[in-house]
């Protein structure tokens, strides 16, 4: 597994690998945005920019992608750019960070043109494409943050004339339960399902409601690159709740082999963390009794009272006199 998809960011790298493979993205502007003319788009129409505008990424936003989509609509092609900005929280700021980008990609797209044909921009004819700013929030809180410039501008109710009419498109994942995600029936839908697990006591839950047919559906033609994909997404997973990455690399191997079924209904005893954690605690349970029989012993062969060796005990040990009695008479 590659190194940017080991940090800290686990869900943001996630989010990246997916939106930039054109098999998932397609799926997803097509059964996820509720646009007509996004309806019929395929992989192949589908082409990568996002290197174009690398240089805006912020170390904050680097799981964002920009994507140029070739349609053709009543027999005339055309492309529009889908913007797709990844937020694992709120940001009250993205409507303007969403508006920087749409404007540097209009500027950079009139300067194309320019380049290849001098003037064109102050024709009448001369068009730009339209951006589709898509925010997908897979957060837990509910969104609260501003879609539309308006609501992030000082008076936009006087000057409203004066500002520009833009809102985004939220694509807020928590709105989507499990059984409305498996009706889709696309591999998209596996991966929509993985990102909205939190926590180590949504595992068990999953496990529960994922039907294995739809599994077998979904997966039955994927193609290798996205079984790949969806390997990193559920190794970065377990490694984000401390699961040791051989044990975890060895354990998303099983997307490969198709049999994410298995996967699922394993997260219920595969709480790792919790385990070893348990383990600890019982270690330095024993190692604290082994440290009060030594205690005990050593004060008997001082030839101390039994009285004296179980107020020695509480306060040692921040024993209640109960607790010393029972350590007594258990080596006695």
């Amino acid at each position: 597994m590659e190194k940017s998809s080991r940090n800290s960011k686990t869900k943001d790298s996630s989010s990246k690998l997916i939106f930039e493979n054109p098999v998932l993205c397609a799926q997803f502007l097509r059964g996820y945005l509720d646009i007509p003319v996004l309806k019929e788009v395929q992989p192949e129409d589908i082409e990568d920019v996002s290197e174009r505008y690398v240089h805006m990424f912020s170390e904050e936003r680097n799981s964002d992608v920009v994507k140029k989509v070739h349609i053709k609509n009543d027999g005339t092609p055309f492309f529009l750019v889908s913007l797709i900005e990844h937020k694992a929280k709120v940001d009250y700021n993205v409507v303007m960070q969403m508006f920087r980008y749409m404007a540097f990609i209009w500027e950079d797209f009139e300067k194309e043109q320019e380049r290849q044909h001098k003037g064109i921009s102050r024709t009448k004819d001369f068009k730009y494409p339209p951006i589709l700013p898509v925010v997908f929030y897979d957060g837990t809180e509910e969104w609260t943050a501003a879609t539309s410039l308006h609501e992030r501008v000082l008076l936009s109710d006087v000057f409203a004339n004066c500002i520009p009419d833009y809102r985004c498109i939220l694509m807020q994942l928590k709105d989507y339960s499990n059984a409305e995600l498996m009706e889709k029936g696309d591999e998209l839908s596996i991966f929509m399902m993985i990102n909205k697990l939190h926590r180590v006591s949504d595992f068990e839950g999953l496990g529960k409601e994922v039907d294995a047919e739809y599994l077998k559906k979904a997966m039955a033609d994927t193609p290798g690159h996205v079984l790949d994909i969806m390997a990193q997404v559920i190794e970065a997973l377990l490694l984000k709740i401390n699961v040791p990455y051989e044990e975890a690399t060895d354990f998303a191997g099983q997307v490969k082999e198709r049999r994410m079924g298995e996967l699922f209904s394993n997260f219920e005893a595969y709480d790792v963390q919790a385990t070893r954690r348990e383990a600890r605690e019982e270690g330095k349970r024993e190692a604290r009794n082994e440290d009060m029989a030594k205690f005990v012993s050593a004060l008997k062969e001082l030839a101390i009272t039994r009285e004296d060796i179980k107020i020695q005990l509480m306060k040692q040990f921040n024993l209640s006199e109960e607790e010393a009695e029972k350590m007594i008479a258990e080596r006695e």
